[in-house]
């Protein structure tokens, strides 16, 4: 038996088999050096990168000393951002699959207090959410925290970015002394150490660095004559190759909101993410580039947190990140657990001693690599190969991905074209919308499939995004 298999640690075997059914074949790094001391009840520090499998390591150690059949909050998972949360939620979810009646709530802004009040009142194992959602229910009551175990605070630093410090405090305090706290993230400053010690019992501490994951990125840098140039410098990078999936990262949300504007009116499938969408939007925007319907995510660092794309094939930064161990972060979500990538950044000369901190930062040299000819820009960028529906029905109307798939896939004498299950992508169902991946060439029929007929017996105003 391997030392990095999963059935080596103290798991049942519904949970291991599960773990092997989702195509975890072995622990990563960073789950084989937490996973015992999280197993143990001991409280950790962990340090690794996205796509470490940091999730993954926490699930499995709340899952497995959950009581089932006590309807109580047992475990709660602290993320930054509402998009980071959703990811959390699901990702226990799949791990959770083989263990009948585990309940994981999640509790972010953006969504109806009401109905997370309702939830909570059903009973729930696990809760997911963002800090400030979290501190109204516990102040509201509403979340009951007596019967906690398991405290996660996840992506850490983050959170001390967005200034959480006080609100991430005021949580602590509500909690139960007797827990279990598991410290999760990128990156180690200072003052996220002095959280630690105030909060945590001589934790065990868990790091894997870049190199030692395997992670495989091929870097390159740009140097661009001119601020203006980044621009047609960011489209001359896009156009040379025709990629899946990219991430321009940007530092602000106006170069956000700018950059991404330019790119669709030059005919580039692209979208936005930054913190002052409303959450509508920043759900659909990171669906569509999920469901392989836009190809360019255009965002800030903090937007990108819950990005959830199991293979990202480039990241582009369109401006150097202010700080050094952000660029690490970035170039990371384009080789998830050891896959390749590529990750590209452009400078202008004003930025030359930032390059040469970068440099020492890294440990090694950085050279500028040559743009490609501008003759590209003569070149159409690359459609995505799927288009997005979305029907304006979701959980709360008892819609599932069956009943979809059903719909989409019934023989029509009326419509001529048939839809195989092959040509349907991926399906999200939120509380009030339903998000399907269709085939770019088939995505008319499919709406008129909707729009034309029933689901669930039901008629559902559907529509391309």
């Amino acid at each position: 038996m391997s030392e990095h298999s999963f059935s080596s640690l103290h798991l049942s075997a519904e949970i291991v088999d599960n773990l092997a059914s989702l195509g975890f074949a072995s622990m990563t790094a960073i789950q084989a050096q937490s996973l015992p001391a999280i197993l143990d009840g001991k409280d950790v520090i962990v340090e690794g990168q996205t796509g470490s499998g940091k999730t993954a390591a926490f699930g499995l150690g709340i899952l497995a000393k959950l009581e089932i059949k006590l309807f109580k909050v047992q475990a709660l998972v602290l993320c930054p951002t509402r998009e980071l949360a959703e990811q959390v939620a699901n990702e226990i979810r799949r791990l959770a699959r083989s263990t009948p009646n585990v309940k994981v709530v999640t509790l972010i802004g953006g969504s109806a207090l009401r109905v997370q009040v309702n939830s909570l009142k059903n009973g729930a194992h696990i809760v997911v959410g963002t800090l400030g959602r979290i501190e109204d229910h516990l102040k509201k009551g509403t979340l009951v925290v007596e019967r906690l175990t398991s405290l996660v605070l996840d992506e850490a630093d983050r959170m001390l970015d967005m200034g959480f410090q006080k609100t991430l405090d005021n949580i602590v305090v509500a909690l139960p002394i007797d827990r279990q706290t598991m410290m999760f993230s990128a990156t180690f400053p200072e003052a996220i150490e002095s959280i630690a010690n105030r909060i945590m019992k001589a934790p065990f501490k868990a790091s894997v660095s870049v190199n030692h994951d395997s992670v495989r990125v091929t870097e390159y840098f740009y140097l661009v004559g001119s601020e203006p140039l980044r621009i047609v410098a960011l489209q001359l990078l896009l156009l040379e190759h025709n990629f899946r999936t990219c991430v321009v990262f940007c530092n602000t949300r106006k170069d956000v909101q700018l950059v991404a504007g330019v790119l669709k009116s030059s005919g580039f499938s692209a979208a936005a993410l930054h913190g002052d969408m409303e959450q509508k939007d920043r759900d659909q925007a990171l669906i569509r580039f999920a469901n392989n319907s836009i190809s360019i995510l255009v965002a800030t660092d903090v937007a990108a947190r819950g990005l959830d794309i199991e293979s990202l094939d480039k990241v582009i930064n369109f401006q150097l990140p202010r700080e050094l161990d952000v660029y690490t972060h970035r170039i990371g979500r384009t080789a998830r657990a050891g896959k390749k990538g590529i990750a590209s950044s452009l400078y202008v000369e004003q930025e030359l001693l930032r390059i040469e901190q970068l440099s020492t930062h890294l440990n090694r040299e950085i050279k500028a690599s040559e743009l490609p000819a501008q003759a590209l820009l003569e070149k159409s960028p690359s459609r995505p190969e799927m288009s997005t529906l979305r029907i304006e029905g979701g959980k709360r109307q008892k819609l599932r991905a069956g009943d979809v798939v059903g719909a989409l896939t019934r023989i029509d004498t009326a419509n001529s074209v048939d839809i195989g299950g092959d040509q349907i992508g991926r399906i999200q169902i939120l509380e009030n919308w339903t998000y399907v991946a269709i085939k770019r060439n088939i995505a008319k029929a499919a709406l008129k499939k909707f729009t034309s007929g029933k689901l669930k017996g039901k008629s559902f105003r559907a529509r391309l995004i």
